[in-house]
């Protein structure tokens, strides 16, 4: 793919470990156009489970800006290195960019269905896993096969296993 150095192209920038929100934000506060992938993902403590906005590439962030301005952003605390394919800054072309969004947003609008398979994360039924029955707002009815009782969970307590085919 031949690259025009003057005009703004998509690339991709490796931070350190567990930086990427903030180097996103100290980028945007240049004025540089940046994107951070996130998608939400439950996290177990003893006591809860908490929805939290993961980074979808860890340690990596996605910027728009010139070829020649690429070096400028290593001063960016938290950026390690700028990606590389080919002896030359990897250019992440637009159509990738929108697919990782729309994918993005399909799994956000994943929702868990009748008939699919959930595993409990928290709670005296930790780790266990049903047959969704009934879906209400905040909570659903599983069927619990190992037991033979049918359980009101509270959604945010659950992660789909598999979907069921119908």
């Amino acid at each position: 793919m031949t690259v025009n150095p003057n005009t703004q192209n998509w690339y991709v920038l490796y931070t350190s470990p567990r930086a990427e929100k903030q180097v996103r934000d100290r980028l945007a506060a240049r004025e540089i156009e940046v994107w951070l992938p996130l998608h939400q993902a439950p996290r177990v403590w003893s006591d809860r489970v908490k929805i939290v906005e993961l980074p979808l590439f860890n340690s990596y962030v996605f910027v728009k800006c010139k070829e020649h301005e690429l070096h400028e952003l290593l001063k960016v605390y938290g950026v390690s290195h700028i990606v590389f394919f080919d002896g030359k800054p990897a250019v992440i072309r637009q159509r990738e960019i929108d697919a990782i969004r729309d994918f993005l947003e399909q799994a956000v609008n994943h929702t868990i269905l009748i008939g699919d398979e959930v595993k409990i994360l928290s709670g005296s039924m930790k780790n266990i896993s049903g047959k969704v029955k009934k879906i209400k707002k905040k909570y659903l009815f599983i069927y619990l096969e190992q037991m033979g009782v049918t359980a009101q969970v509270d959604l945010s307590e659950v992660i789909p296993v598999k979907r069921l085919l119908k």
